[in-house]
């Protein structure tokens, strides 16, 4: 190959690895409430999840689950109208105990992101 064949190619190769098209295109978990393996003293009234990007509300879902697989929210899933990053649920039953939070979420983009987090709640020192 020609010195100027390789400077060209490096050059594109360079440019295509910059594109917006190359970008991620996913909406990422940015944080969560309780956060992923997080030990807490006091059960939360809705695990919150934010994301990367705006996901579209019709198709987010979220739901807490027991250690022996019964469901644990209130089934509210719901993305926050003032913050399209936000995706949350009502847990108003759970005490001491390990949870699985469980989602699936549309991204604006069209890419479908599904995971889970453990966390724990554990009882208050007295």
């Amino acid at each position: 190959m020609t010195r100027g064949r390789a400077i060209l190619f490096a050059a594109l190769a360079a440019a295509s690895a910059l594109s917006p098209a190359a970008a991620p295109g996913h909406s990422l978990l940015v944080r969560s409430e309780p956060g992923r393996s997080a030990t807490v003293t006091r059960a939360p009234e809705r695990v919150k999840l934010w994301f990367s990007e705006r996901i579209e509300p019709a198709y987010a879902r979220l739901s807490v689950w027991s250690e022996t697989g019964k469901p644990m929210d209130a089934g509210d899933a719901a993305v926050d109208s003032n913050d399209p990053t936000l995706l949350s649920v009502s847990t108003p039953t759970l005490g001491p105990g390990r949870y699985t939070a469980r989602f699936r979420v549309l991204s604006v983009d069209g890419h479908v992101v599904e995971s889970s987090f453990v966390f724990t709640v554990r009882a208050a020192a007295k």
